[in-house]
């Protein structure tokens, strides 16, 4: 088929559901087309085309190409030139506005076009609102790349990519690209962004626009702290028990509810009923009375023809984790006797002193002004602490993760996560809620603590904002360099992809499982995607795309660049004190400083000074 039409690629020669088979025309045989002085390249895998239907165009994506070896349905013409295209349909523009999905199919013998960059802008530069531009077009890059806003927060999305593909400097493009146009103007001013940094990175990449909460604050840093008694029982005593049922478990939850019972008693906090209060209501009690309260009951003997008469030595000290001291049992019928209704949880009460005298737990067990005294009152309520995450001044709030040593990193992000999303749940109906005002969480390094084997809180809080989320205004974006690793759960209910440079065949088989059949084939690229472009695919987009993210001001770049060897190498050697190496690894704070102190002492001269006085 001949055209003066210099778009022209070819005619179609078969039509399977979505699909459709194109027979490349002579005109193109040399693979490369000159439009409105642009080169165009033929038959690249990803690039769109064009089906005129009268008053309509139909839009395909190149799936694939080939020569001679094209399978025939039955009935096909010969191939005229030995080469064809196979080209999925996703969608048609009516009046000049694209839609997704078709409405009629092409017809044998139609004619296909390349889709010149006016005609992406048709598709992707159209004015609406709730967009945001994050880049632009691999393949035309005067047309800027968006996303829809209220599909990325809602429908949930997932940034994967290997380690150096541009994932860091991906998601602060993303961020700052939500809260402003330019990185001083904000357009939404209003946005709530929840960010869990487990490197340290995005600090000072986002310092403009983000409050920062640290567990090891720097200068303009706040102190990131986490109140053990908002968690409910079965996950605190989880943590500080290894797990405990039965009589052992009603032993601990009926004293912590005696204690939250007897803290709303001293301090009557608002909106609480004595008679509503349960053993997960969020109300301060002090794990060290807990600990006192139940090593006393285990411990205690008692004397006396009734055996009811206590044998105290020495009350002990509840605030200093010092056990009363009763005198021993004895085997004979004088006692004294041990306590016949001990539940044998002296290994339990043993881990959880250990854990209170374990600094490595201060941000979770030992919450500063969220700390409760014995009696249960505390100098700060939960209400300060959700305003600092939530309602800072900052679109922004970034929790840095990165002074927490590895060990209790999953108890800690699942200990934030549960507050967060317990008081968006029951907030649904509260101007500060997540309906009134959405709330989106950015979990980075996501494998490390929603691996498909962990079964830890932070785990169980992900997969039911991943499913039930939506409905509170709580959106989850997922990170992470080893999607395979990730809970399938989780990323089974992300609306939106973004697939950085991929190597690994099991990563990218899970990423491609999100495409339908006829375009996994855009997939195959993702090995040799250059640093800081990915494809997009999902609800947030109006068609998969490849595109180059914008890339931040130097000065709001993310720490996580490569060392330069080269450079660091040949620089003059340095003396080194590795004391601070080791003090910071005891410390298990990567900042800690060592101070030497001299003291120059001088002789006292005894005599003198008895002298004088």
């Amino acid at each position: 088929m001949l055209s003066r039409d210099p778009t022209f690629l070819g005619s179609v020669a078969s039509v399977s559901g979505s699909s459709v088979s194109v027979h490349l025309a002579q005109s193109v045989a040399s693979g490369l087309s000159m439009i409105e002085g642009r080169a165009y390249r033929i038959g690249q895998v990803g690039s769109f085309v064009r089906i005129p239907q009268g008053y309509q165009d139909l839009y395909g994506v190149v799936s694939g190409v080939g020569a001679d070896a094209a399978p025939k349905s039955d009935g096909a013409p010969d191939l005229q030139t030995g080469r064809w295209m196979e080209v999925q349909l996703v969608g048609e523009a009516t009046s000049g506005a694209f839609e997704r999905g078709i409405s009629q199919y092409p017809n044998v013998g139609d004619g296909v076009h390349i889709t010149t960059e006016t005609g992406l802008a048709k598709i992707y530069g159209a004015r609406e609102s709730g967009q945001i531009v994050i880049g632009a077009l691999s393949s035309a890059e005067s047309i800027p790349a968006k996303l829809s806003l209220n599909e990325l927060v809602t429908r949930h999305s997932a940034i994967l990519g290997s380690t150096g593909s541009g994932k860091s400097t991906t998601i602060a493009s993303l961020l700052r690209s939500i809260v402003s146009s330019d990185g001083d103007v904000e357009d939404h001013p209003s946005a709530r962004i929840l960010m869990l940094d487990i490197h340290g990175e995005y600090s000072s990449a986002l310092s403009d626009v983000a409050n920062v909460f640290s567990v090891d604050p720097q200068a303009g840093e706040q102190e990131l702290l986490m109140p053990y008694w908002a968690l409910d029982a079965s996950d605190l005593l989880g943590f500080l028990t290894g797990g405990v049922d039965g009589q052992r478990e009603t032993a601990f939850t009926d004293k912590i509810f005696q204690l939250k019972t007897a803290a709303h008693a001293a301090q009557n906090f608002p909106g609480v009923q004595a008679s509503s209060i349960t053993v997960d209501t969020p109300l301060p009690f002090s794990l060290k009375q807990l600990w006192y309260d139940l090593i006393a009951f285990e411990t205690a003997t008692f004397e006396g023809p009734q055996r009811d008469q206590s044998t105290e030595q020495d009350p002990g000290n509840a605030e200093e984790l010092i056990a009363p001291r009763y005198k021993p049992h004895a085997m004979g019928a004088q006692g004294p006797f041990l306590n016949q209704q001990a539940l044998g949880i002296r290994r339990q009460l043993n881990q959880l002193r250990s854990l209170l005298l374990d600094r490595r737990y201060n941000f979770l067990l030992h919450p500063g002004d969220w700390e409760p005294s014995l009696n249960g009152t505390v100098a700060r309520d939960l209400d300060e602490l959700l305003l600092g995450w939530l309602g800072g001044p900052n679109p922004i709030t970034i929790l840095d993760l990165s002074g927490v040593p590895s060990l209790v990193l999953e108890r800690m992000v699942g200990s934030i996560l549960k507050v967060v999303y317990e008081s968006m749940f029951w907030s649904r109906e509260k101007s500060e809620g997540g309906i009134s005002r959405p709330l989106l969480i950015v979990m980075e390094e996501a494998h490390r603590y929603l691996s498909s084997s962990a079964q830890g809180l932070a785990s169980q809080v992900v997969q039911k904002i991943a499913k039930e989320g939506r409905k509170y205004g709580v959106g989850a974006m997922v990170i992470s360099q080893r999607p395979s690793e990730v809970d399938e759960t989780i990323l089974s209910q992300c609306g939106t992809y973004f697939a950085l440079r991929l190597t690994n065949p099991q990563d990218r088989a899970r990423v491609q499982g999100t495409l339908p059949d006829g375009l996994v084939s855009l997939l195959e690229v993702l090995p040799v995607l250059r640093t800081g472009e990915a494809i997009i695919m999902g609800e947030a987009a109006k068609l998969p795309m490849r595109c180059r993210i914008t890339l931040p001001r130097k000065e709001h770049r993310p720490k996580s660049g490569d060392p330069n060897v080269n450079q660091m190498w040949s620089i003059p050697r340095r003396e080194e004190g590795y004391d601070r190496v080791v003090a910071s690894w005891r410390a298990q704070r990567p900042r800690v400083t060592i101070n030497d102190i001299s003291i120059e002492r001088q002789p006292v001269d005894d005599q003198s000074q008895e002298g004088e006085a």
